[in-house]
């Protein structure tokens, strides 16, 4: 049996209202070798729970470069204040969200998930035997 590597990472992210109008909260990113292609996202909005989201290791990878994602979430980079961001965009039946991530944050987390797995080497974590079984096993 393999060890699992796990890489967290928390950081303050805007929920963006209006151009001129941000709300700070914090964003917990959290990635499972054993789970190579997915970045799980708890968001913490102030005065309420947490908000989950599972986005792409890939996708989040993009969006420093350019425009990605369609449907539900969508993420691309700019420059903002000064500063190199990442936009998310985040739309579902209970509304949408438009969230301002530190870009510098995002590339940091996404060495450490490299480290853990090698982008182009996620296959190779999954057991699909396993996952197979435990599909038809009705798990």
């Amino acid at each position: 049996m393999r060890a699992v590597r796990i890489v967290t990472c928390e950081f303050p992210v805007e929920f963006v209202l209006s151009p001129e109008m941000a709300v700070p909260m914090r964003a917990a990113l959290r990635y499972e070798a054993d789970d190579p292609y997915a970045v799980r996202t708890v968001f913490h909005p102030p005065g309420q729970g947490s908000v989950e989201w599972f986005f792409g290791r890939d996708m989040l990878a993009e969006a420093l470069r350019g425009h990605t994602g369609r449907g539900d979430v969508r993420m691309w980079p700019s420059a903002d204040a000064g500063r190199d961001v990442v936009f998310v965009a985040l739309r579902a039946p209970a509304g949408s969200a438009l969230l301002r991530f530190p870009a510098r944050d995002v590339e940091s987390f996404l060495r450490e998930t490299w480290s853990a797995v090698p982008s182009g080497a996620e296959s190779a974590r999954l057991d699909l035997d396993a996952e197979l079984a435990q599909l038809l096993a009705g798990n």
